[in-house]
Parts: structure tokens; C-alpha cells; sequence
């Protein structure tokens, strides 16, 4: 049998922006999800991660046709049978990075099972193709954390080259909260409709890029300074813009005020929105906590979890 596992992530700057190009910024968080692979007559998937509801269903052709995928991008027979299990901590919430964490998992696994030695780069890549059946035009930020963990400096090369990927320095792990409004989103779905907006109306989405991509930079100097307030008012700032192209929701934007009025440093949403979560920056045990215990109060399911603790 073999074995594999792929981090969750959230990202902290430039989701959506990233497919375009523009650079972002990644960070695995501590949950994972795990998987099992061994040979089997018939294709056998038996998904026990906790997830939000309608999740499963809404991605089961999805997760075929992703397995399908990375097998041929393995040079197999993409109609290959196996007994495939998936759980692990990290839920199965849209935002979370979910689908890139359950690939890398199953190519670790595939691979572990046929003796075929496949390098991180190698699972990097098989995975991203996997992340074509849930996202269409995956920028391949989220497998890249879910691949090697850490908190990562991300640039798309939109010509199809090799992606700029640059670990960035954390000076100590920080808590943050993460919000699941409940509802799946399609991933697909909004980064069409945020490429179709974009080429419908330049005029407003050009300067939004720009404004973008200023955010991606001036947040990765505050992660390195250690500036986590300035990360806040940035990551603030980068849900603002993501509200005018689009992808946001009133139960997301909900979240994110309650946890700023908890006195999260910062909060957006997290992912391809449209549902899905939303991450706040908490750092320290009382600050998670409080905000933690307003999301509880409020009836919506949470993780409390670190960034920067986690690599492969």
C-alpha cells in the first residue's frame, strides 16, 4: 500500500491575481490530507474527510477526472484502477487548497504503490495537472504548497516557463483563524469569470491588477520585517479589491468583519471565493481565541491553526 500526504494553505496576498501573473503569497498551514493507494480490480474512492456540505458530490466527477490526469501526467493508463482512500486533518472546505492537497497526497500515494520514486519537483508538476479538473486554469499556487509547505513567494510564468517559487523567512509561526462560510464554491467557475470581466472591462481591471500587485510586494517586506500589523492593514486591503472584481460573498465579507471587530490584525477571504473561507490574522493564543469564539458563537465552522510551522 502506498502512502501520501499534501498540505492545506491559505493564501495571504494575490489569489485570483496569481493566474494573471501577478505574484502572491502562499503559506501551508499545519493540516494536511492524507492517502492510501493500493491496486485494486476496480476504481474504488472513498473520501472521509470531513467536509462542508455537498462538498463531495459537488467534486466527485471533478476528483475522477483529476485522478485520470495525474496518472497520464505519470505515463500510465489513465483509466488504472486503485483502492483510494483520502482523509486526514484538513477539512474538505473550498478555499483551503483541498483539491491540491488531496492530489499531492494520491501522487505520493500512486507513486509509493508502483516503486516509482517520483521526485518532489515531479509530484509538483503531476499535481497541477490534477488541479485542471477543479480549477480549469490553476495558476499552481496551491499545489506548490501543498508539495513543499512553508510560506512562499509565488509568480506565474503566464507563457507556460517555469514559475518563479522563493521561500520566504518567517521570524516565528503566527496564529491565524480560519472561517468556512459553509458553502462549496466553484473554483473554475470564478477564475473564468474574473478572466472574462477582465477582458470585458479593462479600464477598471488593469488598475486593480496594478493595485494588486503593489499589495503582493509591499506584503512580502512586512512578512520579512516581521511588521504583522502592516501585513493586516495589507491583507485588509487586498479583500477590498477582491470585492470589486468580484469573487467575494456576503457570508465571507460577514466573517471578515467579525473578525475584525474581534481585533484581528487583518481578514479576507482565502481561495477562489464565492463561498469557501476566509482567514484572519490572529497573532497570539487570547486574539485566536476571541475570534475563534465569535465564529463559534455565530454557529460557523473554524480552524485554528499556524502559518510558517509546516514543510516537506
Amino acid at each position: 500500500m502506498g502512502r501520501g500526504s499534501g498540505f492545506g494553505k491559505v493564501i495571504l496576498f494575490g489569489e485570483h491575481f496569481v493566474v494573471h501573473g501577478i505574484p502572491g503569497i502562499v503559506s501551508a498551514i499545519d493540516s494536511s490530507t492524507d492517502a492510501e493507494v493500493k491496486k485494486s480490480p476496480t476504481m474504488v474512492i472513498r473520501d472521509e474527510r470531513k467536509t462542508a456540505k455537498g462538498y463531495s458530490e459537488e467534486k466527485r466527477l471533478q476528483q475522477i477526472e483529476s485522478i485520470e490526469r495525474m496518472l497520464k501526467a505519470m505515463d500510465l493508463d489513465p483509466k488504472m484502477p486503485f483502492d483510494i482512500w483520502i482523509g486526514g486533518t484538513l477539512p474538505g472546505f473550498s478555499g483551503l487548497g483541498a483539491s491540491a492537497a488531496s492530489s499531492v497526497a494520491i501522487a505520493r500515494a500512486i507513486s509509493e504503490e508502483l516503486n516509482l520514486n517520483l521526485s518532489n519537483e515531479k509530484i509538483n508538476s503531476v499535481a497541477y495537472e490534477g488541479e485542471k479538473a477543479y480549477a480549469g486554469n490553476p495558476s499552481g499556487i496551491d499545489n506548490t504548497a501543498a508539495t513543499y509547505g512553508g510560506v512562499m513567494w509565488f509568480k506565474k510564468n503566464p507563457a507556460g516557463g517555469q514559475d518563479l517559487v522563493e521561500k520566504i523567512h518567517i521570524k516565528r509561526p503566527v496564529e491565524i483563524v480560519i472561517g468556512s462560510t459553509g458553502k462549496v464554491a466553484n473554483t473554475k467557475a470564478m477564475v473564468e469569470g474574473v478572466a472574462d470581466r477582465k477582458k470585458a472591462n479593462p479600464a477598471k481591471y488593469g488598475p486593480l491588477f496594478k493595485q494588486a500587485e503593489s499589495l503582493a510586494v509591499a506584503g512580502r517586506k512586512a512578512v520579512e520585517a516581521g511588521d504583522l500589523k502592516k501585513v493586516g492593514d495589507l491583507m485588509n486591503e487586498n479583500h477590498r479589491i477582491l470585492q470589486e472584481i468580484g469573487v467575494s460573498s456576503k457570508e465571507l465579507d460577514l466573517l471578515v468583519d467579525m473578525a475584525r471587530k474581534q481585533g484581528a490584525f487583518g481578514a479576507k477571504l482565502t481561495g477562489g471565493g464565492g463561498g469557501g473561507c476566509m482567514v484572519a490574522l490572529t497573532p497570539g493564543k487570547e486574539l485566536q481565541g476571541k475570534v475563534v469564539s465569535a465564529f463559534k458563537t455565530a454557529g460557523y465552522e473554524f480552524i485554528a491553526t499556524k502559518i510558517g510551522v509546516v514543510t516537506y
